[in-house]
């Protein structure tokens, strides 16, 4: 039986509320507007998988700490700010189906809140001394730029080969999943060895996540982001690299021809989700995102039994099985 994110958390219940106050108190500030959009964040905040992680592998490692807390205010609020920034660079309106700040307030004042809330997070850390926090928080958040401006490199010549693909959706994606594990390890005073297998563990987590996300695109799902939105967008996801490296020369220029040139007649989105299909890239991208996550699972055998590993485990399979 699945279970839901609520019945997840049923051993960080308490932390999870005491997070949301603490993460709300962190965003208070005296300038009205900032303050008016900043609870705006807080009510439009997702599914909080992100501090979850934290929670869950402190807990199962060792000892939940105020540093805990504090890690996974840092995470949030980093991540807070990446999200406002990202929705400025793409130019979109919504965001887990609210408005995004830059569609209400315009660009302007979306950078500068992603401005404000990447200074609390540095000065949580720096104020509390969590600077081994700080490094691994910020060492994500590098990989990410890093990431989405090598996507963007690639997508201009639709070249990008499966190796590429794997570096550019570990540091933008995974990289920040990594860092909720190495962050909650290290908030238990764990040693370096514990904390990089922790982070190995939120890498391997990652990249099965977006690999699901990837087949999304393909309506793999009847439920989720809607069909096509990375072909329009000319994003070279695991299933279409697959399918393009095993067509013959001919095949492949038409397919990145429509993408490059066509992407605005549906039509021709779909004959190129009917070509990854065909082709045997879902089938291809499916195989791949069950082995990180059985790697990502094997990591957990080594720690001790506990309901902390167990939510642990079943967050990875919500992760896996989600419908969107």
């Amino acid at each position: 039986m699945k279970l839901t994110l609520k019945e997840i958390q049923q051993p960080i219940v308490g932390d999870m509320k005491a997070f949301e106050e603490n993460f709300r108190k962190s965003m208070k500030t005296k300038v009205l507007l900032l303050d008016k959009i900043t609870n705006y964040i807080i009510r439009s905040k997702g599914k909080q998988m992100r501090p979850m992680f934290v929670f869950l592998v402190a807990g199962a490692v060792g000892k939940i700490e105020e540093s805990t807390h504090r890690g996974a205010a840092l995470i949030e609020l980093l991540h807070t700010a990446t999200l406002v920034h990202d929705d400025v660079v793409d130019d979109a309106n919504y965001r887990r189906g609210f408005f995004s700040i830059n569609a209400l307030w315009k660009n302007k004042v979306a950078v500068l809140v992603g401005d404000y809330l990447l200074s609390r997070g540095l000065l949580l850390a720096v104020d509390n001394g969590d600077f081994s926090l700080l490094k691994i928080v910020s060492t994500a958040v590098k990989e990410m730029s890093e990431g989405e401006l090598l996507q963007m490199e690639k997508a201009r010549k639709l070249d990008i080969t499966e190796e590429v693909y794997y570096e550019v959706i570990r540091q933008k994606t995974a990289s920040l999943i990594a860092a909720c594990c190495g962050v909650g390890a290290a908030s238990t005073g764990a040693n370096e060895e514990l904390i990089t297998r922790m982070k190995v563990f939120g890498e391997k987590v990652g990249m099965a996540f977006q690999i699901k996300d990837d087949l999304f695109d393909f309506g793999k799902d009847e439920i989720g982001k809607p069909r096509g939105i990375d072909i329009k967008e000319k994003k070279m996801t695991l299933p279409l690299i697959y399918a393009l490296r095993n067509a013959d020369w001919s095949t492949r220029r038409k397919i990145i021809n429509k993408i490059k040139n066509k992407t605005d007649d549906p039509k021709e989105v779909q004959a190129v989700i009917d070509f990854v299909i065909n082709s045997g890239g879902l089938d291809y991208a499916q195989q791949k995102m069950e082995t990180f996550y059985q790697e990502a699972l094997s990591m957990l055998s080594d720690l001790p039994e506990s309901e902390y590993r167990t939510s642990l485990q079943q967050l990875v399979e919500f992760t896996i099985l989600r419908k969107k």
